[in-house]
């Protein structure tokens, strides 16, 4: 597994390095942050970086002054979380997962400040360890509606099986717990809709709420919009916690790296078949699923270092940009081209950070990206390449 110093540094140049690669701009990442920070000034809330979306903890350092800790989906995150975020000893590392298995609890406990769990029965089975551990326990409720545009994204789908709703039920348990974690929205960007969801929310379970210590809210608040009503949002945040005497908690992943990052490739080959064609050396099945799994366009935000913003645009002389895997439906997207693609160009595409790298996988074999970390200062250094070894080493 090769890995670069984080001394090894080049100006920001391009050709210096070879693509595909991941960079991650600090100045662009710190920018974010610093909503992030202002709203918890304003509210009082606690920020955790939710690691489900972006883990690359080589900008944690970055990262650290302004958030209190992480949340994770796994014992792997978790570990993570402590290990690198927590290193110091002074954020919190909270944990939560779908379903734990009984050969992973200990660890899980081991490295978590709290733990959460997604259901009664999983309450039920790992409660008295977690007494036993000293660690706070938590339960995640479904309030069975949702700010979420995809189907399949959404917590509260049809037959959801994150997180419990019986009122009832939940009553029965609250003395098992000193908190909740609800986690409704996706992509949000209206205050009024998550105002109102709040509003419901309130209403099944504001009985709940009075009797407990702390409530996160989870993430999907896209609040780092430049007009977004941030005041407002600080202002209901606010009055939920003083209402309830609860410490809140958000867990924001994509506010917190949003349009930080960019996949930097090179052309390979040029086509035509009825359209104009180019193939890069990364593949959006690999490097970028996530658009894939939405059937969204990868946003072009520069080609040959030349800023642009290309939306996705047919014609008949539209270009489609096409990654290198075998899979026919490896494509980008379709741009309106004011020239045509050559090889050796390079086109970047923007947002790479959330729900990228943590996604990122093998598939054909195709070269993983290297990630690579530019400074406010415009200098950029290879934080981590991988190799042959690498892809060897995820199979057997």
């Amino acid at each position: 597994m090769s890995q670069m110093s984080h001394s090894q540094s080049t100006p920001a140049n391009h050709s210096c390095i070879t693509t595909p690669y991941y960079e991650i701009d600090l100045a662009d990442l710190e920018r974010n942050l610093q909503v992030v920070q202002q709203l918890c000034e304003l509210s009082g809330a606690k920020a955790l970086l939710a690691l489900k979306c972006f883990a690359t903890w080589g900008v944690f350092d970055a990262m650290r002054p302004y958030l209190h800790g992480t949340t994770s989906s796994s014992l792997n995150e978790v570990r993570l979380g402590k290990e690198t975020f927590d290193k110091q000893g002074d954020k919190e590392t909270h944990a939560y997962s779908v379903a734990y298995s009984a050969n992973e609890i200990d660890a899980v406990l081991h490295y978590a400040d709290k733990i959460i769990f997604n259901s009664f029965n999983q309450l039920a089975a790992f409660k008295d360890k977690a007494k036993q551990a000293g660690v706070p326990v938590g339960l995640r409720l479904n309030p069975q509606t949702s700010n979420s545009s995809f189907i399949i994204a959404d917590p509260a789908r049809p037959f959801s099986r994150l997180g419990e709703h019986d009122l009832a039920k939940i009553e029965q348990v609250v003395a098992d717990i000193s908190g909740v974690m609800i986690h409704n929205n996706c992509e949000n960007d209206s205050f009024e809709a998550f105002s109102a969801s709040l509003d419901d929310i309130e209403a099944k379970f504001g009985d709940i709420f009075i009797q407990l210590e702390w409530v996160s809210l989870g993430g999907g608040i896209h609040f780092i919009a430049a007009d977004y009503p941030l005041q407002k949002l600080a202002n209901r945040l606010k009055q939920f916690s003083e209402t309830y005497g609860v410490q809140v908690y958000l867990e924001p992943g994509e506010a917190c790296i949003h349009d930080a990052a960019k996949l930097v490739t090179t052309v390979l080959d040029t086509l035509h078949n009825g359209k104009p064609l180019a193939v890069v050396d990364a593949s959006i099945e690999a490097h970028m699923l996530d658009l894939l799994i939405y059937r969204e366009t990868a946003p072009v935000v520069s080609i040959n270092g030349n800023a642009c913003a290309l939306t996705q645009q047919q014609s008949d002389d539209s270009t489609i940009i096409y990654g290198k895997s075998c899979l026919a439906g490896d494509i980008f997207g379709e741009y309106q081209l004011t020239t045509q693609l050559q090889i050796g160009d390079t086109v970047a595409f923007g947002n790479a950070a959330g729900y990228t790298m943590v996604k990122k996988n093998w598939f054909n074999g195709v070269a993983m990206p290297a990630i690579v970390i530019c400074d406010k200062q415009g200098h950029r250094r290879v934080q981590k390449s991988f190799d042959y070894a690498d892809f060897k080493a995820s199979l057997s």
